[in-house]
């Protein structure tokens, strides 16, 4: 049985002036609060509320859309989650960014992209961000030995517990989860 930890502080802001005056960091810790939220309301009772105010451990780095940023969007994943102590999870963590950071250099036009990565309660969630509108797709057959392309999403499926894509006013975020305790 897998069982869904899902801490969420149950409020909501009290007022359009309260919204204003929150820093960078304090909106970024609401957004994931309320990306909680959502994720509490989609499975019901399987989510299971564990603390009222959960420690939220982020990180974001804005990459310029070019060859060697999968290489350094590895290097920073890696040294985060090994001051986060979850080595257990940096090998997978780095193919899947690797991959998607690779995707927003073959598949988009311009622009810098962002990676987020951030650790709430035993799931960790990694974001990259484009500038690019354009939503991704997996293709219907797996990709053969002569095809270049159609692995990246494949290999988000088999190895995050959840993953996708999100419009943005900029472009698009795609993500994946995977909880702190897996072993891959």
């Amino acid at each position: 049985m897998t069982l869904l930890y899902c801490p969420v502080r149950d409020e909501s802001p009290s007022s359009a002036q309260a919204d204003e005056a929150l820093t960078a960091s304090q909106r970024w810790h609401s957004a994931v609060r309320q990306r909680w939220e959502r994720l509490r309301q989609r499975v019901g009772d399987l989510a299971i509320q564990l603390v009222d105010d959960p420690d939220v451990e982020a990180a974001t780095w804005r990459l310029p859309a070019d060859a060697t940023s999968a290489g350094q969007a590895r290097r920073l994943v890696g040294e985060r989650l090994t001051a986060w102590a979850m080595e257990n999870l940096s090998d997978v963590t780095q193919l899947l960014v690797s991959e998607l950071v690779t995707n927003v250099l073959c598949h988009t036009c311009c622009g810098d992209l962002v990676v987020r990565l951030s650790a709430v309660e035993g799931l960790l969630r990694c974001e990259v961000e484009d500038s690019d509108g354009e939503m991704p797709a997996m293709t219907r057959q797996p990709a053969s030995d002569e095809h270049e392309h159609g692995r990246g999403l494949r290999l988000l499926a088999s190895l995050a517990c959840c993953w996708g894509a999100e419009r943005t006013r900029q472009g698009k975020i795609m993500w994946f989860e995977l909880p702190a305790y897996a072993s891959h």
